[in-house]
């Protein structure tokens, strides 16, 4: 059944089904793992979580605004073999987390990725610093090497395998490219406003930015020294950008916003772009503060202010499964590369001013076990049961 269009609050509705108001102000805390989920027991993080990356080896960092970045690595023992995208609907029955490694920036942590090897991690921060570690040799340690600096805060990273280099955006209105040995860029972009997101699908890279401004850049293009972006404009919402994320085929990116809506852009075909509403309620309009697409369906998940995480089919317009609201903003989210666990960080997202920002509001990471079922288009769903 398609929900494009309809009044059930999916693609294109009113927003009926995202009725569950989170508990900003609250002082009780209630329990935010209401999908039964894993939560990463240790170490508590001292102030809100504000980006999450996982590892080619199943190793998950955190950025905290406490200043810290934190590494676990991850175990899920799974029933009926190795659980992934287009199998059988095996999930982890059981999923442990191991602290290995935390550093410290000298602000608030925005942004963190990792190296396609998973040895090292790679941060940015309010301390307009990027960061890197390797965990494999220095994890015992709190020391993190500065590989570069902007003249405001990092608010993304991304390490470009093709270029062995990493990309950081900054508030400063520039995106810098460094080689992790000397703190001079070995390039620079400079861009029309603050970035708010950046993501890439090499070789192409979606930069958003205030005033609802967005750009599309060839990396193959900006190699040779053409730096001009592909495409440039505004979003189709109608208010402030919260993330970006490129489709994995490469073929276009999807916008969340603060008004609770997300917009669909196809680079090429754009007969195929359409926004649609979701996040929110029939008293009020939550943002989405995240988008993360599964590496191996096409499918997405987005998670908002409201609580709740909802995984979506953007090619059929379908919402394919919404999940119970757990009580608190969703501030991000990551799937791993297997697509098999989905990690989703549940605290404060100051949408609301810094006098809700209430010591009770919980600061956890959450690990899902994705079930096939669940996150696959329904048609190929509905193929896998045929065979079974």
């Amino acid at each position: 059944m398609s929900l494009f269009g309809g009044g059930g609050g999916a693609f294109g509705g009113g927003g009926g089904g995202f009725g569950a108001n989170n508990n900003l102000g609250q002082q009780n805390t209630q329990n935010p793992n209401t999908n039964g989920s894993f939560m990463i027991p240790s170490p508590e993080l001292g102030d809100g979580i504000s980006c999450l990356a996982w590892s080619s080896q199943d190793a998950l960092a955190a950025g905290s605004w406490d200043n810290t970045v934190t590494v676990w690595a991850i175990q899920s023992q799974q029933q009926g073999g190795v659980g992934g995208f287009g199998g059988a609907a095996a999930q982890p029955v059981a999923i442990q987390s191991n602290p290995v490694s935390q550093y410290r920036h000298d602000g608030p942590v925005l942004c963190v990725c990792f190296t396609p090897d998973g040895a090292t991690v790679i941060s940015g921060g309010c301390d307009n610093t990027v960061r890197m570690k390797n965990i494999q040799t220095t994890a015992g340690t709190g020391e993190s090497q500065i590989i570069g600096r902007h003249d405001m805060p990092v608010k993304e990273v991304y390490y470009i395998a093709e270029w062995q280099m990493i990309a950081s955006a900054s508030w400063d209105k520039s995106i810098r490219f460094w080689d992790g040995k000397s703190q001079n860029p070995m390039m620079k972009l400079d861009l029309s406003e603050r970035v708010y997101s950046m993501d890439i699908s090499y070789p192409v890279m979606v930069v958003a930015m205030a005033e609802r401004r967005i750009s599309v850049y060839n990396l193959d293009q900006v190699k040779t020294g053409n730096t001009a972006p592909i495409k440039q404009g505004q979003t189709a919402l109608k208010m402030q950008t919260r993330t970006v994320r490129c489709f994995p085929n490469k073929e276009g990116y999807a916008v969340g916003s603060i008004e609770g809506r997300c917009s669909i852009v196809y680079h090429q075909d754009e007969s195929k772009n359409f926004a649609f509403k979701c996040h929110r309620s029939n008293e009020e309009i939550f943002a989405v503060n995240a988008i993360a697409f599964h590496p191996g369906h096409g499918t997405f998940a987005t998670a908002g202010s409201d609580g709740i995480f909802t995984f979506w089919d953007k090619d059929n317009r379908q919402r394919l499964k919404q999940f119970q609201s757990c009580h608190y903003p969703i501030t991000a989210t990551a799937f791993n590369g297997r697509g098999n666990l989905f990690a989703y960080a549940v605290s404060y997202d100051w949408s609301k001013g810094h006098e809700h920002n209430m010591p009770a509001i919980p600061r956890k990471i959450m690990i899902h076990a994705v079930v096939d079922a669940d996150i696959q288009p329904k048609q190929a769903a509905n193929n896998n049961r045929n065979r079974r």
